[in-house]
């Protein structure tokens, strides 16, 4: 993609209708809607950006919330059937359009939180707080070159896609439908030189060895917690490469970013009076206030976004173990088996540890007595046979390393082997609602 395409006209008909109004973005491919965002920022009062995996309920619902009165599609968008004024938008400039212009307003960008079930939340920002961070200048010697698996319509996504816009890189998007193979050999082909996803989008590409097309020289990692497994593998696949994970919220804004090779981060990251982010554990949770967080939610919500003092509760539990804190799972996302908390993240991690593991899922099972037992879907590595007859010794062997290494309330009462596990949309596991 590469934005000074838009010099030449606009990609939008009737761009100066949308003037002052709150705009839904709701296109099916993420290139028309990568090229109607640099247009709509500075005209339009509200950009609201819509995932096509949204049902048409739900669709209905946001846009009452968002006050929307217009939306732009392609002609693949899922939802042509709106009553909202339409304008149509198109992958390719329309000669003699309406040109970039010096922004006239601070256009409010609408993202939506990536929550597995029921309505998604609208999260308000600025240009500012999504990208006021961000460096101006590369920062590679060679020239830079970005991609993500992530779509740009999500926070992760929309942070790499604005890391393009700034800097003036081009940067290279996958396409829905669009195999691993074919994005990364389509990345390899551009010489991409800075790419991120969340840790499945990795361990997917590694389990196939088709993370090996690409050689980056920066690989990034946020979403899911990121073990020790998959940061060392990646880093053994790219020897070169910088390999980094980060903390990011649509709620707080990007927290951080480790660039040690461990998982985890260091304990002086929290109360840290010097950093222009502030951290702090309360419960268990980590806590963020920095300008990079989101302005408010719109629309009624069952909680403010942030406190009186500023700060947004991520819903991310952390535990301190010698000098670092370590992710142990969402707050929500707690198994109880007979009044003892499992983290199933924490699980995983140990699964994944075995070199014959590719990727895992922890969830609860319903039990009578305790009320949960922990159950694991396991996906090992092409060169392992889950039907062979060594595939009850290989269970055995893993169950063992959770005994060893955890708890005995926390090790999988239930383990299976499974070809592949579900992604949701933002590219994280698809994990059981709490």
């Amino acid at each position: 993609m590469e934005l000074r395409a838009l010099e030449s006209g606009s990609t939008i008909d009737g761009l100066e209708r949308l003037r002052g109004r709150s705009v839904m973005l709701a296109t099916r491919t993420q290139l028309a809607s990568a090229l109607a965002l640099i247009e709509l920022d500075g005209l339009a009062r509200r950009v609201v950006l819509c995932t096509p995996d949204l049902t048409p309920e739900q669709f209905t619902a946001l846009t009452t919330t968002a006050e929307a009165d217009a939306i732009v599609l392609d002609a693949e968008s899922p939802f042509s059937q709106t009553t909202l004024e339409k304008f149509s938008t198109h992958a390719v400039p329309q000669p003699g359009a309406a040109q970039l212009r010096v922004a006239e307003r601070d256009t409010e960008w609408v993202l939506l939180t990536s929550g597995t079930t029921g309505l998604p939340k609208l999260v308000s920002h600025s240009f500012e707080t999504l990208a006021g961070a961000l460096p101006r200048q590369p920062t590679s010697q060679r020239a830079m070159v970005w991609s993500t698996f992530y779509d740009i319509r999500r926070y992760g996504g929309l942070q790499m896609y604005l890391r393009a816009v700034v800097s003036g890189a081009p940067l290279v998007l996958s396409s829905a439908g669009e195999s691993t193979h074919d994005f990364l050999t389509r990345a390899a082909a551009a010489g991409v030189t800075h790419i991120s996803g969340t840790p499945s989008h990795w361990r997917k590409a590694l389990m196939s060895g088709e993370a090996r097309i690409i050689a980056p020289e920066y690989v990034r990692l946020s979403g899911e917690v990121a073990d020790q497994t998959v940061l060392d593998n990646l880093q053994a696949t790219y020897p070169g490469a910088r390999v980094a994970h980060a903390f990011a919220s649509t709620e707080a804004g990007v927290g951080f970013e480790v660039n040690d090779g461990l998982a985890g981060f260091p304990a002086n990251y929290i109360d840290n009076k010097a950093s222009q982010i502030e951290m702090r554990v309360h419960d268990g949770t980590l806590w963020i206030r920095s300008g990079r967080t989101a302005a408010r939610y719109l629309g009624d919500t069952a909680a403010a976004l942030t406190r009186s003092d500023g700060f947004v509760d991520t819903g991310d539990m952390v535990e301190l173990s010698g000098s670092r804190y370590f992710f142990r799972g969402r707050k929500g996302g707690i198994i109880n088996v007979g009044g003892l908390k499992v983290y199933p993240e924490e699980v995983e991690a140990v699964l994944n540890a075995d070199a014959r593991v590719r990727m895992s899922l922890v969830k609860a099972r319903r039990n009578p007595i305790t009320g949960a037992v922990v159950a694991a879907e396991v996906v090992l590595t092409p060169d392992q046979n889950p039907d062979s007859a060594g595939a009850e010794t290989l269970k055995d062997e893993l169950l063992d390393a959770c005994r060893r290494k955890l708890a005995a309330h926390k090790v999988p009462a239930i383990l299976r082997f499974v070809p592949t596990l579900e992604l949701t949309a933002a590219g994280k596991l698809v994990r059981p609602s709490a």
